[in-house]
This record gives structure tokens, sequence and C-alpha cells, in this order.
């Protein structure tokens, strides 16, 4: 196993051995691609929440919050083109009995081709040094440009046959290519079929007239069918937008990756509204303002890149991804997309409902142009975890598995540990549980050594422990331990407060 993949392997068994995230229904041997939050997942979880809204809501005198339903009537995905199109090749090994996306399959081929290309790069870069011209190394070793004119080449034959929905061509290239199923090793494929991600379910009080409906596959149309109703209630003027948190389903062929990819899911999104032959200019401020808002959780710049999109959504005229660095690799966190008015134009056609804005300094009347912003919560919160889980080796050669996650959204600011459950330290310690309480989630801790208890905090998370001592006894003051330098200060109980204002000061 890689040390990435080994890295991964110990951060999701972390998640479940800390209350993070657990498999779901797993006393009945789990649902695949399924998972709950544990008491410390569903803190971390809300707090990227509430940050986000912040960020977008509070900040935005033009932006305002829904929450629409998670079942929608059925006419809502004809008109997006969800029920005709939202669909995946799927293709199954014989041997293993395991199913397949088939675009994905060549995808990793692909991929691994680009990582071939960037080994050369890198051992080129340590043997020549600062004298490397990395650009001109691409151009012309032989070895980098069979890599990279081989992935370019079997990446617009892809295009080509997804554009033109090409199934018997995407198994004859995989075929070509010699993919093999990475559990049995073999070649052996079923032939490629068509397959709807979305969850069906029956509305009705008896089968005979019960009305097919979905779940939804995505949170922006609940924004867009409501788009009027927000119009006339909330007084805004174009440019303005509506964010939305929500949960979303998606009944993936091949979920995998933890909570990377799943079949429930939740979304951060906001669809901003502005006038048609701005929206290039929008898309470019959101860009910027979204790259930001990741950067401010406190995760290096290196680790986020953009992937443009060449091949565009028949509703889009650009689009990009935010792909942030897991440890298997470059994968999508969040999409910005300009969507011109394809969404509100398709639902005035299946409503017969007007989706026009009339805008008073033009004096026309147009229906807007939407530029989306759309962020997965779960993704934003693995990512957070990766940044944060840290192994260090302590100076008497221990282990110390900490969590450097950001104060602000850290799920318990504070633990309260008196040194010994006697001579009144527990009752002390309690007192001051119970006043920090009232400003910040805290945890009291009274089991174990004092040290077992501070690896326990530092495994989720906690930014400081309060520790209540002998001296604490005599002169009312406690020590509190900063968890990422492992420093104390000796601090007066009745300044405690301010001293962790003062450090836990956040959005």
């Amino acid at each position: 196993m890689t040390q990435n993949g080994e890295l991964f392997k110990k951060l999701v068994s972390h998640c479940k051995e800390y209350g993070f995230v657990f498999p779901s229904s797993e006393i009945y041997d789990g649902l695949s691609a399924v998972y709950d939050y544990g008491q410390y997942g569903v803190e971390l979880k809300e707090n990227i929440k509430r940050y986000w809204w912040k960020s977008m809501v509070q900040f935005h005198e033009n932006i305002v919050g829904i929450d629409t339903a998670i079942l929608m009537h059925s006419k809502v995905w004809q008109a997006s083109g969800h029920v005709d199109a939202f669909n995946d090749p799927l293709i199954d090994n014989k041997d293993s009995k395991v199913r397949y996306k088939a675009d994905q399959l060549i995808e990793d081929y692909i991929d691994k081709l680009y990582e071939k290309a960037e080994k050369e790069i890198e051992k080129a870069k340590k043997r020549f040094g600062d004298n490397f011209d990395e650009q001109l190394f691409r151009t012309t070793n032989e070895k980098v440009k069979k890599y990279l004119d081989e992935a370019a080449k079997i990446s617009n034959r892809l295009t080509i046959l997804l554009d033109n929905n090409d199934l018997a061509g995407l198994k004859a290239l995989i075929e070509e290519l010699k993919i093999v199923c990475p559990v049995s090793g073999t070649c052996n494929w079923t032939e490629v079929r068509q397959f709807n991600l979305m969850f069906k379910t029956q509305l009705g009080s008896t089968a005979d007239d019960a009305m097919t409906i979905y779940l939804r596959p995505e949170t922006a149309q609940g924004i867009y069918v409501n788009f009027l109703n927000i119009l006339k209630t909330s007084r805004q003027k174009v440019p303005f937008g509506i964010a939305q948190i929500g949960k979303a389903f998606r009944n993936e062929i091949v979920a995998r990756q933890f909570i990377f990819r799943m079949r429930e899911f939740e979304q951060m999104e906001m669809q901003y509204f502005v006038r048609p032959g701005t929206e290039r200019e929008w898309f470019e401020y959101w860009k910027e303002q979204r790259m930001q808002w990741h950067l401010s959780l406190g995760i290096p710049k290196e680790k986020y890149r953009w992937y443009e999109h060449k091949k565009l959504a028949h509703y889009a005229n650009a689009a990009v991804d935010i792909e942030f660095e897991f440890p298997f690799g470059f994968k999508e966190i969040e999409g910005i997309h300009s969507r011109t008015d394809y969404d509100l134009k398709r639902h005035q056609e299946f409503s017969g409902k007007k989706m026009l804005y009339f805008d008073h300094d033009l004096q026309e009347s147009y229906i807007p142009y939407v530029v989306e912003t759309s962020a997965g919560l779960d993704r934003t919160l693995l990512a957070v975890l990766t940044n944060a889980y840290t192994e260090e080796i302590l100076p008497d050669n221990s282990l110390r598995t900490v969590l450097k996650i950001p104060n602000f959204l850290a799920p318990i600011k504070v633990a309260i540990l008196p040194l010994v459950k006697k001579d009144g330290m527990n009752e002390y310690a309690l007192n001051i549980f119970n006043d920090i309480k009232k400003y910040y989630l805290c945890q009291y801790d009274e089991k174990d050594s004092i040290g077992r208890r501070y690896r326990r905090q530092d495994a989720i998370g906690t930014p400081y422990c309060i520790t209540i001592d002998g001296q604490t006894m005599q002169d009312n003051t406690v020590t509190i331990r900063d968890r990422d330098s492992m420093l104390q200060d000796r601090v007066q109980v009745d300044n405690i407060v301010k001293y962790l204002n003062d450090k836990l000061n956040g959005l």
C-alpha cells in the first residue's frame, strides 16, 4: 500500500474509533456507501455549515437562504432533464461480479498515464535541481511526451464516445486498452448499458393512485422552482442569490473512498441570479470568492487546484471545479458553473409560469442568468480532517495522533480535566465546566491519567484543555494547555472566559 493509501486507511479508522463517522446500519453488516455521523462528526459538520451560511447569507445582504423539500413533483425532474439524461454508463466484470462506471475505468487509466508522466518530471527535478526547465522537459522528453500524448488522445476519444452516447464504443475502448478489473484482474466484461442515478419512490395512499416521484439528486432545482416566491417576498433586485444546504441522493454505480462519494450526501449551494451579459463577470467573481473561502479553512493553498471543464454541459457557458488533494489524489470539492438561463426557461416551459424579472434600470423584463456555486459538505469535512490528521513523535519517542482542526471548526472547544478525583478537585472542575459550557461546547473528563486524557482530546481536535490541580485549590489558578504546541499557561479562574475568547476567535 502507498504512503497516501496507508494515511487514508488510518484516517478512516480514526473517524470510527473516535466518534466522527460510522458505517450506517453496522450491526446489520452495514449499507454500502451510506454513513452516519457520530458525536464529534456531527459537531464538525454543523460548524462547517454555520461557517458557510455566515459567509454566504449573513455577510451578503443580497443573498437569502431557503430550505426546500427533498420530495418534489416529478415534473421538476422532467424539466431539469434528470428523468431522461441523468445516467451513467454501467459495466460489470463477469468474474468478480463487481459493477463499474465505464467512463470511470477509462478515466482511471488516463490518470495513471498522467501519474507516470509526473513521476518522470519529479525525478528530473531532483536530478537537475535549480537548472531544471519543466516546460521544456514536458515538450521534449520522449517518455513524458508519450504518456501525455496518449492521455490526451484517449481523453478526446472518451469525450466523443460520451457525447454520442456510444456504449459499444466505450466497451471497445476498454478492451483496446486492456483495462482489467481491479478485483479479478481479468478483462471479462459485460456490455455497457445506461443506469439512471435517481432513487424512485411512490407517493399515494394506494398502489392504484400512487405517483412516481424521486429523491432529489441535487438541491439546485428547489431553488429554481421557488425563484418567483423569493422574488415576491424578499424585495431583492438582480443581482441576488439564494442559498441552501440540504441532502441529495444518488444511486451511484460505484460509491467509494469513504464519505467522498456516497448515496446520501449534503450540498452547500448558492444560485446567483444576474443580468444576461454579465454572467462571465460574476462567474469570475464567485470563482475567487469560493477559493478564498476554502483557504480560510486553514488549509494550505498548494492543497487546492483549479480544473477547467473543456467539455461543458449543454446548459453551461463556463464551468470550473475546485479540487482538493485527498490521499487518493486531487478530486472535486466544489463546482462553479455559469448555467445561463436554461433552468428557469425549462421550468417556465413545463410549468406555464413566467419566470421573468422586471429590471427597473433597463425598463425591460428578462429571464435572469444563473451562476452556481455548489460545494460538497461531506467532501469539505473530509478535506478538513485530511489536512488536520497529524502523527507526531514526541521527545519520549511516543506517538501522538492529533487532529489540528482550526479552532472555530473544532467539535469540542474546551476540555475540563481535574488532575485527580479527590481533594475537592473534581467538584471545583465541575463548577468551571458548568460556567464555561454557557459559552463553548465543552467536555468534562476525570477518567484515567491526565496524560491519557490529553491524548484523547488531541485525537478529537480539542484546542484547549483546562486542568484543575493542587495549586488551583490554593490560589484559584488553572493550567490551560494548547493542543498544537502542548504549552501551558497559568490563568486565574476569573480570567478563563476572556482567555478563551481571545484564543477561540473565528468567524
